[in-house]
C-alpha cells in the first residue's frame, strides 16, 4: 500500500525546517493530519494494530496510514535514501535505531514524550550536537515486547520426558540465523548472568572470551544429541512455516521442544506452554530469574505534533487495552511493564505473563542492540557454525572474525548503548 506522504510534503515543509522535536504552533493544515506509520506486522497480525490506530484517531482527530512489511530494514533504508521516510517507524533493532539517531534520521523525543522511554527498552543515548556539546536524549518508546529465554512444549507429550528433540529452524529471509543468535545469547545469560551478558552485548567483552565461547559450545552439545544432520537441516528450515499453510515447528511432529519467543504462541493451541530455558537445558542455574526480551520501538522520522502525539497515545492505557481486546487470544501483545490488557487470558498468554512477573532482571536481545554490521555477521556466523558444529577450528575462526568486527565497531564508537539489563518497568 502506497502512502500519501508525497501529497503531505508541501503542507509539512515548514515543519521539517525545525530542529527542535516539537512542531511549531503555526505549522498545520488539514493534510498534515495524516500520519504514516511503518511497522513489522503484516496480514492478520497487523489487523488489531490497524484497528487500534483507528481508535486512537477518533480521539486525536488524525488519520493514520499503516504500512506493514517483513523487510522493514530495507524498506526504511530505501525511503530515507529517497527522502520519503514515514512519520513514525516501529523497529526491533536498538542498534539500528542508535545508528539512525547518530545520523539524525531518528529525532530526539519531545520533552513531554521522553518520560515514556523506559529502560531497558529505551535508554538515553549520548551524542554530540552541532555545537560540539555532548547531550543525552531518548529516541524511541516501547510499543510492544516479547519474552525470550523460554522453551515451548506439550506437557502431555511423553516424548518430551523420554526422548526430547529440539525444533530448529534458521531460515528467515535476509535475517536468517537469528533464532541461533537467540540460543547463544540465552545460554550466555543463563550461564553467566546479566553483568557478563551486558558487557558482551554492549561491546566490552570480546567474542573470544571464555563465557562467549562456552555459550557456543553449550549449544553445540545440545545439537549433538539430535544427530549429525539436525544442525545442517536447520539452515534451510523456516523458523515458523512448515509449508502447505501450516505453521509452528512443534506441529511438524518431528520435535518436542522449541526455544522461541512468546510471539510463537500464535501458532499453537493452549496445549503448548512455555517454561524457563533451564527447565530443559542441563547444567544451567535453576535459580537465575533473568530473561532475554525483545521489543518493537516507535521512533519519529518526520517530526510533527501529530507524530509525537501518536507516540504518547501508543503507550497509553486506553490504546493498550484496545490492542489487547482486538487481538486474537494467542496474539495479545505484551507491553513494557509485562501487562497485556484486562480480561481473561489464554493459558499460554497467562503463562508468559507469570514468567514476566517472576523476572528479577530482563535483558534486551543482544544482537538486536548491536551495530547492524555486527548483528548481520553474528547471524551469518550461526549459519556457518551449523554446517559443522563439532569442528572446533571452525568455531575458533568464526569467533575471531566476530571479534575483529567488534573491535572495528568499538573504535568507531558504534556501541551507543551502555546497558541492556534492568528490572521490568524501570
Amino acid at each position: 500500500m502506497r502512502s500519501p506522504r508525497h501529497r503531505l510534503r508541501p503542507a509539512l515543509a515548514c515543519c521539517l525546517l525545525v530542529t527542535a522535536a516539537l512542531l511549531p504552533a503555526g505549522c498545520s493544515s488539514e493534510e498534515d493530519r495524516t500520519v504514516v506509520v511503518l511497522g513489522p506486522w503484516t496480514d492478520e497480525e497487523e489487523r488489531p494494530f490497524v484497528e487500534t490506530l483507528k481508535e486512537i484517531g477518533k480521539r486525536t482527530g488524525h488519520t493514520y496510514v499503516y504500512e506493514g512489511t517483513r523487510s522493514l530494514t530495507e524498506t526504511l533504508a530505501t525511503q530515507l535514501r529517497t527522502d520519503s521516510p514515514p512519520d513514525v517507524a516501529i523497529l526491533n533493532g536498538l542498534g539500528e535505531l542508535s545508528e539512525y539517531a547518530r545520523e539524525g534520521s531518528a529525532k530526539p523525543l519531545a520533552e513531554d514524550v521522553a518520560g515514556l522511554a523506559l529502560g531497558p527498552w529505551a535508554q538515553r543515548i549520548t551524542l554530540k550536537n552541532q555545537q560540539g556539546e555532548w547531550r543525552q536524549h531518548s529516541y524511541w518508546v516501547p510499543v510492544r515486547v516479547d519474552l525470550k529465554s523460554i522453551v515451548w512444549s506439550r506437557p502431555g507429550d511423553r516424548r518430551t520426558a523420554g526422548h526430547p528433540r529440539w525444533c530448529l529452524g534458521m531460515a528467515s529471509g535476509a535475517t536468517s540465523g537469528w533464532p541461533g543468535t537467540d540460543w547463544v545469547e540465552d545460554l550466555l545469560l543463563q550461564k553467566y548472568g546479566p553483568t557478563v551478558y551486558d558487557a558482551w552485548a554492549t561491546g566490552d567483552l570480546p567474542w573470544t572470551s571464555t563465557p562467549v565461547r562456552r555459550a557456543w559450545q553449550a549449544w553445540r552439545d545440545l545439537l549433538a544429541k539430535d544427530g549429525p544432520k539436525a544442525a545442517e537441516n536447520a539452515i534451510s528450515t523456516g523458523f515458523e512455516y512448515l509449508g502447505d499453510g501450516r505453521y509452528g515447528l512443534l506441529n511438524s511432529g518431528r520435535c518436542t521442544l522449541e526455544h522461541q519467543g512468546s510471539f510463537i504462541r500464535r501458532h499453537y493451541a493452549d496445549d503448548v506452554l512455555p517454561a524457563p530455558t533451564h527447565t530443559f537445558v542441563p547444567g544451567l542455574p535453576a535459580d537465575r530469574r533473568a530473561f532475554e526480551v525483545s521489543g518493537d520501538m516507535a521512533a519519529v522520522f518526520r517530526p510533527s505534533a501529530a507524530a509525537w502525539e501518536l507516540l504518547e497515545a501508543l503507550t497509553s492505557q486506553p490504546a493498550r487495552g484496545e490492542w489487547a481486546r482486538l487481538a486474537r487470544p494467542g496474539e495479545r501483545p505484551f507491553f513494557s511493564d509485562g501487562s497485556t490488557g484486562s480480561g481473561q487470558l489464554s493459558a499460554s498468554t497467562a503463562a508468559v505473563q507469570k514468567l514476566f512477573r517472576a523476572a528479577d532482571k530482563v535483558c534486551f536481545d543482544a544482537s538486536d542492540a548491536m551495530p547492524s554490521t555486527l548483528r548481520g555477521a553474528f547471524q551469518r556466523a550461526v549459519l556457518e557454525f551449523l554446517q559443522d558444529p563439532q569442528d572446533a577450528r571452525l568455531l575458533d575462526g568464526l569467533l575471531r572474525q566476530l571479534e575483529a568486527e567488534r573491535l572495528t565497531q568499538h573504535r568507531a564508537g558504534a556501541f551507543a548503548l551502555e546497558h541492556l539489563c534492568g528490572r521490568l518497568g524501570d
